[in-house]
């Protein structure tokens, strides 16, 4: 028996040892280097050749004097369409379920379930006003933070959640937010507020739990299929602001998009691309390719496939697609030292947005600040949002 014993012992020693072994040479092999490479900080050696290659040909000020405003927002806004490839069915309705209603102070929560394409539904919160309307809207759009654990919860107090959720909710908005949800604050100033979660994001994730690596391995599967991640988020939040424009509650011709950092590339992108959105807000996402991709600033684009579309970059640059908004207002907040998006970078790309409006006679609609901040949506960021959507939705 004691020998037996020493059999198993041994044996379990020995098979600790080989997966120790196993586990260094993975490592080592990862560590590996040879001595030439092609890229760096993933991206290849030559970006600025790439770089300079991009003409962006659809942008304004290259087709400036050549055919009308209106034709090319026209033509500009297909070809970001075409780029975002195939969007998934439309729904046969909303179908539309109550999972769970709240009252709070001023406004009523709802957590509903609807459709938005025939292939899945999502759950989304909903905040409405006491009182009478129909009430001017806002479709919140979340960030994106590398944290998947969580979506529209990051916009609006979680209704009827588990623990776990409602305590990493109450710690994401105290440091990104100022410690406000920037739905309920809106909510409570006479607005409609709906927020969704992102393909990927809180209820949309992975049956296997949350993993951020994962992420662009599914957008890459997507790819095989002909599908495009990004794009399926940037269709889901026009087919949700068509869904606000149809509640009984909000006013269409009122609906507002908002949002901080993927939120507010959200945010701009659907006013670019939508007829519903009146006006849009985004704080801590606005730059030009060039800053975005570069050694220059010692960082890369961390989205990933959040904000990828492919060959759009061939056509035209963001300052050059947020533009197609023109000549809607639009409220851009940057932060002085906000990491993610160097100032030099920011500033190019508002003078690009500036000259578009200016040519539709509406430079005084959009307004374009860097604040004294990090990459954050602090009280005063939320504070000028308020004021911004008061000035263009309330009568």
């Amino acid at each position: 028996m004691r020998n037996m014993f020493a059999n198993i012992t041994f044996l379990r020693m020995r098979r600790r040892l080989l997966t120790l072994a196993l586990a260094a040479l993975v490592s080592c092999a990862m560590a590996q280097k040879r001595s030439a490479c092609e890229y760096r900080m993933e991206i290849p050696v030559y970006i600025d050749s790439i770089q300079a290659s991009l003409r962006y040909p659809l942008a304004w000020t290259a087709v400036k004097g050549d055919v009308g405003f209106d034709d090319w927002r026209s033509k500009a806004r297909a070809k970001v369409f075409e780029c975002m490839g195939p969007q998934p069915p439309a729904p046969d309705g909303w179908n539309v379920r109550v999972l769970a209603e709240e009252q709070r102070i001023g406004y009523k929560a709802s957590k509903i379930e609807l459709s938005l394409s025939r292939w899945y539904r999502v759950t989304a919160y909903m905040l409405v006003p006491d009182g009478k309307g129909p009430w001017p809207a806002v479709n919140l759009l979340h960030d994106h933070g590398a944290h998947l654990f969580i979506g529209k919860e990051k916009m609006i107090r979680p209704i009827a959640e588990t623990n776990d959720v409602v305590e990493d909710a109450e710690k994401w908005v105290q440091n990104l937010y100022g410690g406000q949800y920037l739905g309920d604050f809106l909510a409570s100033h006479g607005y409609v507020v709906f927020s969704a979660d992102a393909p990927l994001w809180g209820e949309r994730g992975r049956a296997e739990g949350v993993d951020r690596s994962k992420y662009d391995i599914i957008a890459g599967n997507m790819m095989m299929l002909g599908q495009n991640l990004c794009a399926y988020m940037h269709y889901d939040d026009i087919r949700t602001t068509e869904f606000l424009a149809s509640m009984p509650s909000v006013d269409s011709t009122r609906i507002a998009a908002a949002g901080c950092s993927m939120g507010a590339y959200r945010a701009w992108m659907l006013s670019a691309l939508s007829d519903r959105v009146r006006c849009a807000a985004s704080v801590c996402w606005m730059t030009t390719t060039a800053g975005q991709l570069t050694t220059r600033y010692g960082r890369k684009e961390n989205g990933g496939f959040a904000n990828c579309i492919p060959s759009l970059r061939r056509y035209l640059d963001y300052p050059d697609i947020a533009s197609l908004a023109a000549p809607k207002p639009a409220l851009f907040i940057a932060g002085s030292t906000d990491k993610l998006f160097p100032v030099p970078e920011v500033n190019k790309a508002y003078s690009v947005m500036r000259k578009v409006w200016e040519d539709a006679s509406a430079s005084d609609r959009l307004v374009t600040v860097v604040e004294a901040q990090p990459h954050e949506c602090n009280l005063s960021n939320q504070a000028a949002i308020l004021d911004f959507l008061n000035r263009y939705l309330k009568r």
